[in-house]
């Protein structure tokens, strides 16, 4: 029999609120991430608005220089490592370091810092580029500098599969421990992608809402007037530890993370196959994982990222997946509140999938106002709904036709 994984501590890092009391305050309340942006100057950029994280200063949780050697996406995940280990209690002196592991995702890695050296180099010259340049930047550097921290000497690695990679974080490191590679893991994802450049790219693929004036309710899943994400920054890492280990030392257990499936749409650099195959593979691939059945799902946290194309698809998906069970259970999109974390996104929606267990209550779907005939299902709209939820499934679906679920149930 393969070892069961728990989850035994959060720690997230959002536009709606950073730690997990102010977070989950602001799923319940139904709050919106969204505001004009802040961190450069947008007068020549079609997009002025994302979800950027408001209310916290990293640079104050880094004592001297060492906040010099992280991209902005390093030090959210550390911030939220740094909850998370807080939220688990772990006795240090006990805890194996040699059983513990990183696997912190990120979509893009450091573009702040990427923008900042090259824009050195263009008006400097190369020897003005930063010795720090590279492990500011590469991908892997949050799991790193979390390892270091605290001396975890496990599996330690990052993953980059776009949308898809926290999910794909969580899967490998609820692997590691069911094969007995560890006994915790450390496991989520870190992005901050709002800067120039990616705004700029998004937004030349048609892919964010340009609803700068209207941007509290910019990002509106499954809502028939719909017009592309709100892209946003921030973190979120999940404690994962084996069922016994966490037993024997009394730890708080929010759920188990008890199956993944994964696929690939093998149709589109961008685009989602038209009749969600590629998410019905994950979607049951993950029950199978979890001996579930579809009518065994209380609520699913949807991929739901308010374009028309992907919500359209995943309804599909939806639908041919769960047949009648899809319209007897809760469906949610918390992006609609926190926007698109990218990397980070399947790490913040476990998150709320956890707490919707753990408080019995579905997060909402806010800002639907339009019906869309392709989009027909239970999405909770507008306002929280109480229920008692044992199981959710959470979807994240990524650009290169990459998908990845993950079932969470109680304890």
């Amino acid at each position: 029999m393969r070892r069961r994984v728990v989850i035994t501590g959060m720690g997230v890092v959002s536009p709606i609120g950073s730690g997990l009391n102010k977070f989950r305050k602001a799923l319940q309340e139904g709050v919106s991430g969204a505001n004009r942006i802040t961190a450069f100057d947008t007068t020549d950029f079609a997009v002025k608005i994302a979800g950027e994280v408001k209310d916290l200063n990293p640079d104050d949780f880094f004592p001297g220089t060492a906040a010099n050697k992280m991209d902005r996406f390093t030090k959210w995940g550390v911030i939220a490592a740094d909850e998370a280990m807080g939220d688990a209690s772990f006795d240090m002196e006990t805890l194996d370091k040699d059983q513990t592991g990183v696997i912190i995702a990120s979509g893009v890695g450091g573009l702040i810092t990427y923008d900042e050296q090259h824009t050195a180099l263009m008006e400097k010259g190369p020897r003005r580029v930063s010795p720090y340049f590279i492990p500011k930047m590469i991908p892997d550097i949050t799991s790193g500098h979390v390892s270091i921290k605290y001396g975890f000497r496990g599996p330690n690695y990052s993953v980059s599969s776009a949308c898809a990679s926290a999910n794909h974080a969580l899967m490998l490191g609820m692997r590691h421990i069911q094969y007995g590679d560890a006994d915790v893991m450390l496991c989520g994802g870190s992005e901050a992608a709002v800067t120039p450049m990616a705004i700029a790219g998004f937004a030349n693929i048609k892919a964010l809402t340009r609803d700068n004036d209207d941007f509290e309710h910019a990002s509106r899943p499954f809502d028939g007037t719909r017009n592309g994400f709100l892209l946003s920054e921030g973190a979120a890492v999940l404690i994962l530890e084996e069922y016994e280990h966490a037993k024997a030392r009394g730890a708080k257990i929010y759920a188990e993370i008890a199956g993944a499936g994964i696929s690939a749409d093998a149709n589109h650099i961008t685009a989602p196959i038209a009749d969600g195959s590629g998410a019905v593979k994950s979607m049951r691939d993950a029950m199978k994982d979890a001996k579930l059945n579809p009518e065994d799902i209380d609520y699913v946290n949807a991929h739901g990222t308010s374009t028309p194309l992907n919500d359209k698809v995943e309804t599909i998906a939806l639908k041919t997946t769960f047949a009648d069970h899809a319209r007897k259970m809760a469906i949610s999109s918390t992006k609609s509140m926190t926007g698109h974390l990218l990397g980070a996104a399947g790490a913040v929606e476990a998150v709320a999938s956890v707490l919707a267990i753990r408080d019995s209550f579905v997060p909402p779907t806010i800002n639907y106002q339009t019906p869309d005939p392709n989009c027909d299902l239970d999405y909770t709209p507008n306002t929280a709904r109480d229920l008692k939820i044992d199981t959710v499934l959470s979807n994240t679906f990524g650009f290169g036709g990459h998908n990845a679920s993950l079932l969470f149930k109680k304890v």
